[in-house]
């Protein structure tokens, strides 16, 4: 396997790619921060239009990993794997096991998991090279559960502190994205008694969302301009944008995706229309918390129920941020990334 590393950005700790012309592996590794202790992240599978897209990603995923980990409270740090191909056609064990060499090349310094175009059973693959992978079978598995219900939190938290309560019968609610997460979402969201809007580019999983959900179906390019009280982001990243804010009509913006918000810009864009926002590496930190029991208690039995009542923190934790951001006249985002940089200038001076 050929493996170089590449030009580190200033903030980062280290940038490390791969081109394995035998597996068909191209990748990049970035370790964002690990004061506060190993790099956690996930490992996505994309089939990008170009290398620098894959890094720009991988560097955008990591720095959230890193604000992610700090205001969830745990002894971990960010980084994130990129995969460039497309997980349905181009992916394969020989890739996954080289991917798992280069893992392991960093002797733990970063720790890997799935994410988007890569599974549980991917995950088992890359472990046969490595012990640095969390979320496996046996373990804490899949994340996407566990993710949905952090987020299902966090949006009962914005109702209530938008309109004074969190009680979800009738609240309208767009969500762009039916994956894993999106998905899990939406069923949570429905027996909750929440209307849903819902848009993706697979047709089946709007298929079943209609029969199974009651869902209103929107094409993509319309969702965030629904009429609801919530848009959702489950899909990619960049929903939030020049040209999206604008059009939103929701009071609230509270979704799964990670880096929702295409420039910091966007968040006070958001704020100056009175448009309050959960910021993504609060409200989406369920699949970090459970994937993080592997990591910080290895030799136990997963704890689901341990763990579902850390992820329900992530409530209170964004109604701390939504009231200080009022205090201070501040955006939640700007609110959020000042914790995260509190909390990383502490673990430092210890």
């Amino acid at each position: 396997m050929l493996s170089t590393e590449s030009h580190t950005p200033d903030d980062f700790e280290q940038v490390v790619t791969c081109d394995d012309p035998h597996s068909g592996l191209r990748a990049v590794i970035a370790i964002h921060d690990t004061r506060l202790g190993p790099a956690l992240g996930g490992c996505r599978m994309w089939a990008y239009d170009h290398p620098s897209e894959a890094l720009a990603d991988a560097l955008r995923l990591a720095r959230g990993m890193t604000c992610k980990a700090a205001l969830a409270g745990l002894p971990l740090g960010g980084g994130k794997a990129v995969l460039m191909g497309n997980s349905r056609h181009d992916k394969s064990p020989s890739m996954l096991r080289a991917f798992g060499r280069m893992v392991d090349s960093l002797g733990g310094r970063y720790i890997t998991g799935e994410d988007v175009g890569i599974t549980v059973e991917d995950m088992a693959v890359v472990a046969a090279e490595t012990r640095h992978v969390g979320g496996l079978a046996g373990g804490s598995g899949d994340p996407s559960p566990v993710t949905a219900a952090g987020v299902f939190h966090g949006i009962r938290a914005a109702l209530h502190h938008r309109y004074g309560s969190d009680d979800l019968h009738g609240v309208r609610i767009a969500v762009q994205g039916l994956g894993h997460v999106g998905t899990h979402l939406c069923r949570m969201l429905h027996a909750a008694g929440a209307e849903l809007v819902v848009t993706d580019v697979v047709p089946d999983a709007l298929g079943r969302a209609v029969i199974e959900l009651g869902a209103r179906v929107m094409p993509p390019a319309d969702i965030v301009a629904a009429d609801v009280d919530v848009f959702a982001p489950c899909a990619l990243g960049g929903a939030i944008t020049a040209d999206s804010v604008p059009r939103l009509r929701a009071g609230i913006v509270a979704g799964a995706a990670n880096n929702q918000l295409a420039t910091p810009d966007d968040g006070l864009a958001l704020q100056r229309r009175g448009i309050l926002y959960a910021s993504d590496y609060v409200i989406n930190a369920g699949g970090l918390i459970n994937v993080a029991w592997d990591v910080l208690h290895r030799g136990e039995a997963y704890d689901r129920d341990r763990v579902l009542a850390e992820v329900a923190n992530i409530g209170p934790r964004l109604r701390d941020i939504f009231a200080r951001a009022e205090r201070e006249g501040r955006s939640p985002h700007q609110v959020a990334d000042a914790m995260a940089r509190e909390r990383l200038h502490l673990a430092e001076a210890a």
